[in-house]
């Protein structure tokens, strides 16, 4: 007995020798010392102790739900850094941000940093002590020069700043094929009014203006809620939306039903999209987006957010941005919210708190961090300081001009919802493309959740 708690307590000597050199990551040290006989609490007890000597680690775990090319786009951005501090960064992706964060937590295995997808999932993070302030290290009057305050509003919880506004997507935007636009003498509607004059032109002889799916397995109904909320901010303005977004009026409200009713204009316009309704419920929003942009052309027009390039030059590779493919603002509805934007964004915040964390997130809120995603393609920066004319082409140029002009912008009302709030508004909206008529009862079945939700 003697001889095996010597020899464990040499391995775990080890085990601490080997963390304080930083050749094992926190989850290996737990894991290893857990699998030697000490109990959960007491490996993460002396992990604790060990890290009281290592307040600077040279590598920094940065949980994500990037892959592909966002994650080659994220690797070639942390590259300087790790460059010129020796710390090195690991990208953890995961398909469940959720998932992987509750099991880390529980393992007392904080990840250095997270990218979260909305500011609800941050705000409730940084109610539940999970989250750093970041306003107690970075020039906070430098990130006001060069961050709006919507902008940094988003990423705050009670007046403090917890997460960084990576990068953005602009929902306001419009596809279509500017060279088919150009020889078929079509204008760029600039309100609600001329983009459904343009629409009964363009079915008036004989051709679908639109291009529409909202089909994405279990997230079906999203593209349509995003619709929704672009018609809602622009028609009826910040404050309403707000006010709807959190529950403060209901959805039966008279507001709502117009957007509603707005929204099924386009999706019940006749000949407006073919095959309607079963062809929208049961395309894609990415086949949906390829329409305008075929040989010969199934549609004219589709609303997507601006992440949609990425998808056309996919399926298009020849296609140059500007001249086979572009994008108009999402019409006006009302003069007075002209400018008015949703969209969406990544939100990176902070988990542990160390000197190694809080050099990288002071780099990643520069311009120079923001701008190597940028010229790569896939992103919007909403740092004012960020040239324009870093971005990669005319498109991607104008759709963040537009974002940071945005006066005011709001992140996608379904994302900023109760999750079952939010499906419950992705599932009925099917149901109300599907037979408008029941208009009534969708509305009323979303409040029924809505009520148990907030």
């Amino acid at each position: 007995m003697l001889i095996f708690d010597r020899q464990r307590r040499m391995a775990v000597d080890g085990l601490v020798a080997a963390y304080a050199d930083q050749r094992l990551e926190r989850r290996v040290f737990l894991r290893r010392a857990v699998s030697l006989g000490l109990s959960l609490s007491a490996a993460s007890a002396l992990l604790t102790a060990c890290d009281g000597g290592n307040t600077s680690p040279v590598s920094i775990d940065v949980l994500n739900v990037w892959s592909g090319e966002e994650l080659k786009s994220f690797r070639a951005v942390v590259a300087p850094f790790t460059s010129a501090t020796g710390i090195t960064i690991n990208p953890e992706s995961t398909r469940n941000l959720n998932v992987a964060l509750t099991i880390r937590l529980r393992g007392n295995d904080a990840p250095g940093v997270a990218v979260v997808p909305n500011p609800s999932q941050m705000r409730q993070m940084a109610g539940q002590n999970q989250l750093i302030r970041l306003d107690t290290f970075l020039d906070m009057r430098t990130m006001r020069a060069n961050y709006d305050s919507d902008w940094l509003d988003l990423a705050s919880y009670q007046g403090k700043l917890y997460g960084l506004v990576y990068k953005a997507a602009n929902k306001g935007t419009i596809w279509y094929n500017p060279a088919q636009f150009n020889s078929l003498d079509y204008q760029i509607p600039a309100t609600w009014d001329d983009l459904l004059a343009l629409s009964a032109h363009i079915a008036g002889s004989g051709k679908y203006p639109w291009a529409m799916g909202v089909e994405n397995a279990t997230a079906s109904g999203w593209p349509a809620a995003d619709w929704i909320a672009e018609i809602y901010l622009k028609q009826f303005g910040p404050d309403l939306y707000d006010q709807w977004v959190g529950h403060q009026l209901p959805w039966t409200h008279e507001s709502v039903r117009q957007a509603f009713q707005r929204f099924g204009q386009i999706v019940g316009g006749p000949h407006y999209i073919e095959g309607i309704p079963q062809a929208v419920l049961n395309s894609s929003y990415t086949s949906a987006c390829y329409e305008p942009f075929s040989t010969p052309p199934q549609a004219y027009m589709n609303y997507l957010g601006d992440f949609a390039t990425g998808f056309i030059k996919d399926r298009f590779p020849k296609a140059q941005p500007g001249v086979d493919f572009a994008f108009f603002p999402f019409p006006t509805l009302d003069p007075r919210y002209v400018s008015a934007v949703t969209g969406s964004a990544d939100i990176v915040v902070a988990m542990r708190d160390n000197d190694a964390v809080r050099q990288f997130m002071t780099y990643l809120s520069t311009a120079k961090a923001q701008a190597i995603w940028v010229k790569r393609g896939g992103a919007i920066s909403v740092n004012k300081a960020l040239d324009l004319q870093a971005y990669p082409n005319t498109v991607a140029r104008a759709s963040a001009s537009m974002l940071l002009k945005a006066a005011p912008f709001r992140f996608g009302a379904d994302d900023q919802m109760p999750f079952a709030v939010e499906r419950a508004f992705w599932l009925k909206i099917q149901d109300f493309i599907a037979d408008q008529s029941q208009l009534d009862t969708v509305l009323n079945a979303i409040e029924r959740v809505a009520q148990q939700a907030y």
